[in-house]
């Protein structure tokens, strides 16, 4: 290879670039706008590190969202995003529908029946939503009457009414089936409309058959382990219920079914053994229940108070009692907790102090009686005190709540000669259920008390010397 001399150079020659020059000059004109414009007022450092808008959030973001909310088991959260998504999309028929179904399963996580009564009849509007903007939706057709037929059984519904919403129900599932005769969600929903309408053989195909052809949903196995459990077939029940849980794993009232359940098992165990297994088996999945609330940081009473009813059933009324007690602490204005602990206090027999929780439960109470009562509670689990105790509104008189008012809180009025208190509950209880023999008797049986005390109390007069007075005997 051949290697020429290449002579070095160290300077370069001289040439013109029009096209750098150019540059330099745009980048001068650029430069004296910007200055002008700081000068101006119109750029300021606000405006320079002001961070660039947020894009708005589409629908489908917000229903991703809602479905995550779900699946965690943190209802109110998913409802708040369906709502948020449907502020975009209002004549979305299928976001209603899906709104629909997670109103109607947040009401099993709420404490009461009026509280209930409202999230259903919530459920039943998004549900006639649902079907105007999708007709033909069998999805919203099934959400329609799986909401119709939850409100048609909540103890606030008249007896009238709830004929007229069962019948609905029962025409707009047959409506979703006939859409799609596969909608799994439609097959179960009829099932559950058929069982609350007493028609038990029928109903217990047809949630076989839904578990059969959608096997995959939560909704499906929930429907069978029901109607399983009103068919006192508790073992079974608890094992649909177990498969729904699998589905669905962050559902706080789906543990509860299974608690519910074992305790049934537990009340009529004929071993010892046995009965104290299924209780601590039913303790476990409410507790179980309370660990996923603190995970969400839901606020729920209602497993403390299962835990509640679960010792009283075993006769541990002071264990009971500290339950009842945390399910107050976290829901101080719920009239139905006050209830339960009142009847813990009468079963342990602390009648006086059974009085004050019982007052709140059936007539309500100010911020004075509820205060003391959940100071001194709350003083137990070394809490401060409350700084504004709430009014608590009485519980409505229905069917599920007039053992409150006539068993517990009257009869105790009564026992202790409170009379004046316990005559009027009697009236009121009378009024309504007097037809109902065994509420009549109590009811007669607690005027008689109340009769019976009066004379005892009420001093009976000297009667009058008649004839020549008796001279008394000298000393």
């Amino acid at each position: 290879m051949e290697l020429r001399e290449v002579p070095l150079t160290f300077s370069r020659e001289k040439r013109s670039r029009p096209r750098y020059v150019l540059l330099y000059a745009i980048l001068n004109l650029l430069a004296l706008a910007f200055a002008r414009q700081v000068f101006a007022g119109e750029i300021t450092l606000e405006t320079i590190i002001r961070p660039t808008p947020t894009p708005t959030r589409t629908a489908r973001s917000w229903v991703e969202e809602a479905r995550a909310h779900f699946e965690a088991g943190n209802l109110q959260e998913a409802i708040e995003a369906y709502r948020a998504a449907l502020a975009l999309e209002p004549t979305n028929g299928r976001l209603w529908a899906e709104l629909t179904r997670t109103l109607v399963y947040s009401s099993a996580l709420l404490t009461n029946d009026a509280a209930r009564h409202e999230r259903l009849k919530e459920a039943v509007e998004a549900a006639n939503q649902a079907v105007n903007y999708a007709p033909n939706d069998s999805m919203a057709h099934a959400m329609r009457a799986f909401a119709l037929d939850w409100l048609a059984t909540n103890p606030l519904t008249s007896p009238d009414q709830r004929e007229a919403l069962l019948a609905q129900a029962e025409t707009t599932a047959a409506q979703a089936r006939l859409l799609d005769p596969t909608n799994g969600y439609a097959l179960a929903y009829y099932a559950e409309i058929l069982l609350d309408q007493q028609n038990f053989v029928q109903a217990y195909e047809e949630a076989r058959n839904a578990v059969e052809q959608a096997p995959e949903l939560m909704d499906t196995h929930r429907v069978y382990a029901t109607v399983l459990e009103a068919n006192g077939r508790y073992l079974s029940a608890i094992q649909e219920y177990k498969e729904a849980i699998r589905r669905a794993p962050n559902l706080t009232f789906l543990y509860l079914r299974v608690g519910f359940n074992y305790r049934h098992l537990a009340g009529k165990a004929q071993s010892k053994a046995a009965r104290q297994e299924y209780y601590e088996l039913a303790r476990t999945y409410f507790a179980q229940a309370i660990r996923i609330n603190e995970r969400l940081g839901v606020v729920d009473p209602v497993p403390y108070i299962a835990i509640s009813k679960t010792y009283v059933q075993e006769g541990e009324f002071f264990a009971a009692a500290l339950n009842a007690e945390k399910a107050l602490i976290l829901d101080p204005a719920d009239p139905l907790t006050y209830a339960q602990l009142g009847v813990i206090y009468i079963k342990s027999r602390n009648y006086e102090g059974s009085i004050p929780v019982l007052q709140c439960a059936v007539e309500g109470c100010g911020p004075e009686v509820s205060g003391q009562i959940l100071n001194e509670i709350r003083g137990k689990f070394n809490l401060e005190p409350v700084d504004n105790p709430p009014e608590v509104e009485p519980l409505p008189l229905t069917n599920t709540t007039v053992a409150y008012y006539y068993l517990q809180y009257a009869s105790v009025l009564a026992a202790l000669n409170v009379c004046d208190r316990a005559l009027p509950i009697l009236a009121q209880v009378e009024a309504l259920y007097g037809s109902d023999p065994v509420i009549a008797n109590i009811v007669a049986e607690n005027r008689n008390i109340c009769r019976l005390l009066q004379q005892r109390s009420t001093p009976q007069p000297t009667p009058r010397a008649t004839g020549t007075p008796t001279p008394t005997p000298a000393r």
